[in-house]
């Protein structure tokens, strides 16, 4: 099942981080491992729509469509544009420069924020192509 939204552009990446955690046991171990949390994100596209997608990085090392698993929490909450998500993955910008600009809003655990960067790293892989 896809996870991409046409409304959003940029959500192909959420297909490419799970296609990436699923494909490889080891690498969806080690990302568990590392990230210890469940992050959301929350996007805007420019018609002023959001839509929410989550990665589980605390226990099954995926990634799916709304704000939480069901009965969870988000450790991290990442809102930000469709437009800037899609920069951020492709690696034309970093999480800590569109922070600083107030285009990143961050709410829960600040520093687990920190331990998304590789696994959008994983990403821009897999969408260049799509983007």
């Amino acid at each position: 099942m896809s996870l991409k939204n046409d409304s959003f552009p940029s959500s192909v990446a959420f297909d490419a981080i799970n296609s990436s955690l699923q494909s490889d046991d080891a690498e969806r171990k080690s990302a568990v491992k590392a990230g210890q949390a469940i992050f959301a994100f929350v996007l805007k596209n420019a018609q002023g729509e959001t839509d929410s997608w989550y990665i589980d990085l605390k226990d099954k090392g995926e990634v799916a469509k709304g704000e939480v698993p069901e009965g969870g929490k988000a450790d991290v909450t990442l809102s930000l544009s469709d437009d800037d998500f899609g920069k951020l993955v492709a690696g034309k910008t970093q999480a800590q420069r569109l922070f600083m600009s107030g285009k990143l809003k961050v709410k829960g655990n600040v520093m687990k924020a920190t331990k998304m960067e590789p696994i959008l790293k994983k990403a821009q892989i897999g969408t260049k192509a799509k983007l």
